[in-house]
């Protein structure tokens, strides 16, 4: 009732008359809504009497009250249920007491027994809790928490869920659920996800769903209802300054302000996926100053594809930089040499797995390689190989480059970091990714996704296509380590601000100086691995990556005439070694013991083939593992035969295996069979 309507209802009663007819007038009127308990209590009453009249003396009446009754009843429970839980079951006993006294009125009599006290205080009892429930209404139409839900639920397909105990917290409620039995799964609740946040009219990424792992139909919804994470947090400082890489490495937060960590021994692998523009590079910087504060990890970082341009300022703590593809391509190779070698390390002093120990001296003879006592060998300090923007590399040395490094690094205390924007299928093999068991996914574009996270961090609400390159630094972390209900909780890494103010640079120099003298040296078993497959791109590493004032290597071809065979002879040049300096590239190749001087007359098809089989294969011991058909230029005299024919026949070799496409017109990487591996 309005204010306005209580005013005319009080203005009525003050003009009415007060004799008994005015008195008796308004007191029906007040008393009519409820009357109809009353008068269904009374037709109760007629029907039972009525009833006996009948089938007093019938078995069959009795049978078909009974049958009646139960099935009056049954009907009211049915339509009662999208009404709220008292009313259903209010309404059935109330069917239930009514049905069953009119049948025992019909068979024996409705002044029988107990029957007219039960009538006349169980009918007046029942019509009065009608009248009560009737009282207790307000103005506005009975509804309930529990009604809401059910036409919420109802709407995103969810009917007869029932929602538990729900959690209110500062920006985050926490919904249990339990689905109908037989009807819907957690699977049905993934997909309403988009739904419910349009009925609540939230972002479908503030909506997280978390199925219970032990049942198909229970659960819970944590929604977020304001985004946190829109005002970046400035990178605070070393988590852990000077400690092991053991603890886990802060490098963002939570939507509800909780630390994002990433436990690198946990992860082991790491593929860090997004869209240009998504922050995938803030993401690595995070990382990265957090790995130089700490006393036992070496990192070695391959980006021929920018030549470092993000990294310039953290260079110089960085053990390795191959920042071109010759050097990069020499890391994948090193990196493969130091699996073993550090694993046989690890054999040889008792350790089956890294851990902070091996990179201190080794002093306790429970892990000494000797037969007595301590060894004193140096420690061996954990290893990170950071492979950015490595489509690239991948174009350049195949798609499973990485695979054999991911599986078998595992106990040798190297982790591998692959970051790139989109790890399709088409440039990361699925054996690589499979063996990548962490990700941290920026924002991407479709579906693109489902290449970095897995089936049920989607389905739980995980979305960063939502974000693409609009929100830059929003991030999913998915990791051993890692809480699994905070997989598809969104974060935000820590920004290291604007690029014009210079405060990157500063954050990168303090973090150089100020522990240059707590990050470790390699140590001489990774050292030894490396140089041995890598020779001076991995000796003369600092001085080729511009650092510490190193002397550039100085390149021994002379300026040349910009013809096709002068670039050929300096881009072989670039790969040869110091003490090969001196060699004519473009000289015939001297006989060596079981094979042939090339010779003065033009050789037949079979001799031109085998000749440019073994200048393939020598271009394969001074180059990067790659051969381009420019590069066979200055030999076509000693072949005899043209460019073309090159063409068709490395095309030829390709087809059999022996080389491999590199995705770039005439330029193939060399298999070992053809390579002499």
């Amino acid at each position: 009732m309005t204010s306005k309507e209580a005013a005319q209802q009080q203005e009525d009663r003050l003009n009415s008359g007060s004799s008994a007819s005015g008195m008796g007038a308004w007191l029906w009127h007040r008393a009519k809504p409820y009357t109809p308990p009353w008068i269904l209590t009374g037709a109760v009453g007629v029907a039972g009497a009525g009833a006996n009249t009948m089938w007093s003396d019938s078995p069959w009446g009795g049978v078909g009250l009974t049958l009646a009754s139960v099935g009056l009843t049954a009907a009211t429970w049915w339509a009662g249920r999208d009404a709220s839980s008292q009313r259903r079951l209010h309404s059935a006993i109330t069917v239930a007491a009514g049905s069953t006294w009119v049948t025992a009125a019909a068979l024996s009599g409705p002044m029988t027994g107990p029957l007219p006290d039960l009538y006349a205080m169980g009918g007046a009892t029942l019509a009065l809790t009608w009248n009560i429930r009737q009282i207790m209404r307000t103005s506005t139409p009975e509804t309930s928490a529990s009604d809401s839900d059910k036409g919420l639920l109802e709407k995103v397909g969810l009917a007869r869920t029932k929602l538990k105990n729900v959690t209110v917290e500062p920006n985050r409620v926490t919904v249990p659920y339990e689905l109908p039995a037989g009807e819907l799964t957690t699977d049905d609740v993934s997909k309403a996800i988009p739904r419910i946040a349009s009925a609540l009219d939230v972002p479908v990424t503030a909506i997280r769903h978390q199925a219970d792992p032990e049942s198909a139909r229970r659960g819970q919804f944590v929604i977020v209802p304001e985004d946190k994470l829109k005002t970046p947090t400035i990178w605070p400082g070393p988590f852990a300054p000077g400690q092991s890489v053991e603890i886990p490495l802060r490098i963002g937060v939570y939507d509800d302000g909780s630390d994002l960590v990433l436990p690198l021994l946990d992860a082991i692998h790491l593929l860090v996926m997004g869209m240009t523009g998504s922050g995938k590079t803030e993401g690595a910087l995070d990382i990265l100053l957090e790995i130089f504060s700490r006393k036992d990890v070496a990192v070695w970082l391959a980006d021929a594809a920018k030549s470092g341009q993000d990294f310039q300022p953290l260079l110089p703590a960085f053990d390795w930089a191959a920042l071109d593809t010759p050097s990069a391509s020499a890391m994948v190779a090193a990196v493969q040499a130091v699996i073993p070698a550090r694993t046989s390390w690890l054999r040889d002093h008792s350790y089956r797995a890294w851990e902070p120990a091996v990179a201190e001296v080794q002093t306790d003879p429970a892990h000494s390689c000797a037969k007595a006592g301590a060894c004193g060998c140096d420690g061996m300090p954990y290893l990170l190989a950071w492979f950015e923007e490595a489509a690239k590399l991948l174009r350049e040395l195949g798609d499973d480059v990485f695979t054999g490094i991911a599986q078998e690094a595992r106990s040798a205390g190297v982790s591998l970091v692959v970051s790139m924007q989109r790890a399709s299928g088409y440039q990361l093999s699925t054996d690589t990714r499979a063996s990548l068991p962490a990700a941290m996914c920026f924002g991407v574009k479709g579906d693109d996704a489902s290449f970095a996270l897995p089936e049920e961090v989607l389905d739980a609400g995980a979305n960063p296509a939502a974000w693409a390159n609009k929100r830059k630094g929003y991030v999913y972390l998915v990791s051993a380590g890692v809480d699994e209900d905070l997989y598809a909780n969104p974060a935000r890494t820590f920004w290291t601000g604007p690029p014009a103010e210079g405060t990157y640079e500063r954050m990168a120099r303090y973090v150089v100086e100020q522990f240059a003298s707590v990050r470790p040296e390699l140590g001489p078993v990774t050292a030894a691995a490396a140089e041995r497959v890598a020779g001076d791109l991995f000796t003369n590493r600092r001085a080729r990556a511009g650092i510490e004032g190193a002397p550039a290597v100085q390149s021994t071809v002379q300026p040349a005439q910009s013809t096709e065979q002068q670039e050929s002879v300096m881009e072989i040049a670039r790969y040869v070694d110091a003490e090969d300096a001196d060699l004519d590239p473009t000289a015939e190749l001297p006989a060596a013991e079981g094979t042939a001087a090339l010779p003065e007359a033009k050789p037949g098809p079979e001799e031109a083939r085998e000749l440019l089989d073994d200048i393939i294969a020598t271009l394969a011991s001074v180059g990067p593992g790659t051969v381009a058909v420019r590069q066979i230029t200055p030999f076509l005299e000693q072949i005899g035969r043209d460019r073309s024919w090159v063409s068709k026949q490395m095309k030829r070799l390709a087809e059999e295996g022996r080389l491999a496409a590199t995705g770039e017109d005439g330029v193939y990487r060399l298999l070992p069979q053809l390579a002499g591996v």
